[in-house]
């Protein structure tokens, strides 16, 4: 249950960004309706999203795979969920969604994969636990521009993450509509 309220005055503002998460997500996200009650907050993190939103130096599945291990490590059911949503829809294999909160069992993953996911959890550990020789691992795969990339993205899931949890938000069943979809 969320520890701040969701609901908010029927406003023209409130209806307009209601209106526009249902045609983009098909739902209204919990932390945009968080963050509404500071739009000064709500204002940034839209922003920053959507700077983010055009990076394309880092494979979407890496991308997928990085941030979904991040949310895992620290629990956020609201993060798994939407995440899971948003990289089925840009095509990461969902055998390979469904596996992250056991990857390291699993064997659907590449030793690429594995190694981004192994450093997405040590730069979400609390102090971090990433060594010199993950990211020279990493560096044999990935260019310099795709490995700040990656890190950037693991930096701001744990954001996203931290800040969901802290909120209490847990899934709003954004996964479930992927499951409907035949693959």
């Amino acid at each position: 249950m969320a520890r701040i309220p969701l609901d908010h005055p029927r406003t023209l503002k409130v209806r307009f960004m209601e209106a526009y998460s249902k045609r983009k997500y098909g739902g209204v996200l919990d932390p945009g309706l968080v963050a509404y009650h500071n739009p000064k907050v709500l204002s940034t993190m839209i922003r920053h999203e959507s700077s983010v939103a055009k990076w394309d130096a880092l494979d979407p599945t890496l991308k997928a795979l990085a941030t979904m291990a991040s949310a895992s490590e620290i629990g956020c059911s609201w993060c798994m969920d939407f995440g899971f949503w948003e990289a089925n829809n840009q095509g990461v294999d969902q055998a390979k969604l469904r596996a992250v909160p056991n990857w390291q069992a699993s064997d659907v993953y590449t030793p690429l994969e594995r190694r981004v996911m192994e450093y997405s959890v040590a730069m979400t550990q609390t102090p971090p636990t990433v060594t010199d020789e993950m990211v020279d691992a990493l560096r044999s795969d990935l260019s310099d521009p795709e490995l700040v990339e990656l890190t950037a993205i693991i930096a701001l899931e744990n954001q996203r993450s931290r800040t969901n949890a802290a909120m209490g938000l847990t899934s709003q069943g954004f996964k479930d509509q992927c499951e409907l979809r035949p693959m």
